[in-house]
């Protein structure tokens, strides 16, 4: 287990290292500028301006600048806005992890034992209701079902805040409107797994021994059927972490995603790639504890991984 964690590790900085050099190339490869599309000013202010980040320098240099700050975890300086990259992730990834733990919660929890319960009512009528459930929640939009749940939730019954982060309360419905994608995804996959397990030969040991089918589907199937589950909610994880600007926007959650959104059709370099970096190392993290729970909740892949 030592050895996979250090290889996994060592494998994460160096896709750390291949996505800031990419990056970077590839922003200053694309045509204009973070100033392009600013009104003509002189060549004098001009050239303050790319003194001051740097964009006078030979690109070898530039990168060479970047790499280092990048290797102390000095984002650098927003070049739209008076704030450090580091400034802006500390003030509003909080409200981003936050909004994101509580939709992963909510999409494992209620993900799960949606589809559990359809594997253990296979092609009965609940299976497909629940399954039609999951279905409509990877196909709707975050877009219309958040205004959807603010009309209704917020607007009519007066549950919930509209809008704003002012408390626990208004994490809520931006939290299942984002998890609900993630929702029905992991529906489908905990369905799927389930039902493989259910012909495995230890399961139908337990239902030889005279165990109930309640207690041989949430506890002895369910432990391998979850597997497809962790691996989807790694990736799925860092992303709602990192921020979704469509429900953030709607809801007014002052995240990471309007900043992440914002630096790419403003060309702001710095806040880009810092973004992307916090974001590839969220991935990797949670990657490495996925592969830690392979081991945790099946013996038999210790020994491979």
């Amino acid at each position: 287990m030592v050895r996979l964690i250090v290889t996994r590790l060592l494998g994460g900085v160096f896709v750390l290292f291949v996505v800031a050099t990419v990056s970077f190339f590839l922003l200053r490869a694309a045509p204009g500028g973070p100033f392009a599309s600013e009104r003509a000013v002189p060549d004098a202010v001009r050239r303050n301006i790319e003194e001051r980040y740097h964009l006078d320098q030979p690109m070898w240099q530039q990168y060479v600048t970047h790499m280092s700050r990048m290797a102390r975890l000095d984002f650098g300086h927003s070049m739209k806005r008076q704030r450090t990259v580091n400034e802006m992730i500390a003030d509003h990834s909080p409200h981003s992890l936050r909004l994101g733990l509580m939709a992963i919660v909510f999409a494992t929890l209620f993900g799960t034992a949606l589809g559990v319960t359809a594997a253990a009512r296979r092609n009965t009528w609940v299976d497909h209701a629940l399954m039609v459930v999951a279905l409509l929640g990877i196909s709707i939009p975050a877009f219309v079902l958040g205004p959807m749940f603010i009309r209704f939730f917020s607007l009519e019954l007066g549950w919930f805040p509209p809008a704003r982060a002012e408390g626990f309360t208004s994490y809520v419905m931006p939290a299942v409107v984002l998890g609900m994608i993630y929702a029905g995804t992991v529906a489908r996959l905990a369905r799927a797994g389930v039902l493989d397990t259910l012909g495995q030969d230890y399961v139908r040991t337990a239902r030889a021994k005279g165990l109930s089918e309640r207690v041989v589907v949430w506890k002895h199937a369910l432990r391998l059927g979850v597997i497809p589950v962790i691996t989807y909610l790694g990736p799925a994880t860092a992303a709602l972490i990192s921020g979704s600007f469509v429900v953030e926007k709607i809801f007014q959650i002052p995240g990471l995603g309007f900043y992440f959104v914002d630096s790419v059709t403003s060309r702001d370099y710095p806040v880009l790639t810092g973004l992307l970096v916090f974001y590839v190392s969220f991935l990797v993290l949670l990657n490495l504890v996925v592969d830690i729970l392979y081991g945790v909740i099946d013996p038999r892949t210790r020994g491979g991984r």
